[in-house]
């Protein structure tokens, strides 16, 4: 296996390690692998544990690096199921929100949180966040307390849920949480500026956005291991309707079909923003400034993981033939949220929402899973006047929400989060 890794601009090449200490590319691209692993997919077929699994599936990407993701790795990052729940015959959710902070984030950033203490051992590292909402909080909770490592968490000014906020900015003295005035986007930008300028300091500095390769890689772990064991029972391909925003979580679900997994057509589901969708109709790209909707973590405007979908498919009409995309607005995820319920008797949350307002679409002899990317608990502004319910609070975000917050409050630009970091 080559693990080495390329930019999705061609220019900058990077090991593992390097790509994961420097988060962004030298040429401002996206690292990729150069090639991917090949794997007898039968092979899979054996594991009952996801952490056995995790570790046959991604091993392979660091044979050469100083991070050893062996079994004792993996049993330490992934300590949490990844449940698949059926609706009805022939459709399911996969739960990907049972880590510590109710998110699928929790995955990735406790990855990308024990690669990063692997590889500064006697040294110090930064660690630069932009969050629409739930990357924040997962990233804080993996790096809290953790020696030489500092966490800094940029969110947009009162545009996340309370509950959102409270898990962000809860964290050990290590995490330092910044209410940015301004959007998710603009808080993506300071941080890609810093990475490009650097922070005029010594420590390694890096991001936990999935702009780095270590928080994509164990994504690729949802599709893979609930392919596996759907396909076990239903003996034909598995399709997948992701949820996306920054578009991370789709790239994984297509690098676990590149791999060989049993997984056949993929659709994305954005919100109000939806740049993606207009591509595929029109050919041009063009991103602009976020729109806040009830599915608050995707309000992106210029997904950052547009360049590793198009790095995957380069040509316009290939790409048009393998992303499909489709907006959906907030009455329609209303909408979703009260259908699910009152047909299944099942909570989602307003991003995986968008996700089942697709599921209209699809073939009823066909496989379908939608990913649940969050728990429907951190929403409860939204859905409890909606269905005139009440959720229960599940206990890690019970024990969160109890703690005192604290953050501070800057402007949108690269000149004020150096001043608040030096």
């Amino acid at each position: 296996m080559n693990n080495k890794m390329i930019s999705t601009r061609g220019t900058d090449h990077a090991t593992i390690d390097e790509a994961i200490l420097q988060g962004l590319a030298l040429d401002g691209g996206l690292y990729v692998p150069e090639s991917f692993p090949s794997y007898i997919i039968d092979d899979f077929y054996q594991y009952k544990q996801i952490a056995d699994f995790a570790c046959h599936l991604l091993a392979p990407f660091f044979t050469d690096s100083s991070i050893v993701v062996d079994q004792e790795f993996c049993r330490e990052v992934f300590s949490f199921p990844l449940p698949l729940k059926q609706l009805c015959k022939s459709k399911y959710v996969v739960e990907l929100f049972h880590g510590p902070t109710l998110s699928f984030k929790d995955f990735g950033a406790r990855f990308f949180a024990q690669c990063l203490q692997d590889l500064v051992q006697g040294t110090s590292a930064k660690v630069l966040v932009a969050t629409s909402g739930d990357t924040g909080s997962a990233v804080a909770s993996a790096l809290s307390g953790k020696k030489g490592i500092e966490g800094i968490i940029l969110f947009p000014k009162d545009k996340i849920s309370p509950r959102q906020q409270a898990q962000i900015t809860c964290w050990e003295k290590n995490i330092h949480a910044l209410a940015v005035e301004g959007t998710f986007d603009q808080c993506q930008l300071m941080v890609k500026t810093a990475l490009a300028k650097g922070l005029g300091t010594k420590e390694v500095l890096t991001t936990a956005n999935s702009i780095n390769i270590s928080r994509i890689l164990p994504q690729v772990l949802f599709y893979a291991y609930s392919s596996i064991q759907l396909s076990k029972q239903k003996d034909q391909l598995i399709h997948y309707i992701v949820p996306s925003g920054n578009l991370g979580n789709v790239t994984a679900c297509y690098w676990a079909k590149i791999l060989g997994f049993p997984i056949g057509r993929i659709l994305i589901a954005s919100n109000k923003n939806s740049v993606v969708s207009d591509f595929t109709e029109t050919g041009l790209y063009q991103p602009r400034p976020s729109i806040t909707t009830l599915a608050n973590a995707m309000d992106v405007g210029d997904p950052s993981n547009f360049e590793r979908l198009k790095t995957l498919f380069q040509d316009f009409a290939e790409f048009k033939t393998q992303v499909n995309a489709r907006s959906i607005n907030d009455l329609e995820i209303k909408a979703a949220i009260t259908q699910c319920y009152e047909h299944y008797d099942y909570l989602i949350c307003p991003h995986t929402a968008t996700a089942y307002a697709r599921l209209e679409e699809v073939n009823d002899n066909e496989v379908w899973v939608i990913a649940a990317t969050a728990h429907p608990a951190k929403f409860e502004g939204i859905i409890e006047p909606l269905l005139k319910i009440s959720i229960p609070i599940p206990g890690q975000l019970n024990r969160i929400l109890k703690r005192s917050q604290e953050f501070k409050t800057i402007q949108a630009d690269y000149k004020s989060l150096l001043e608040v970091l030096q």
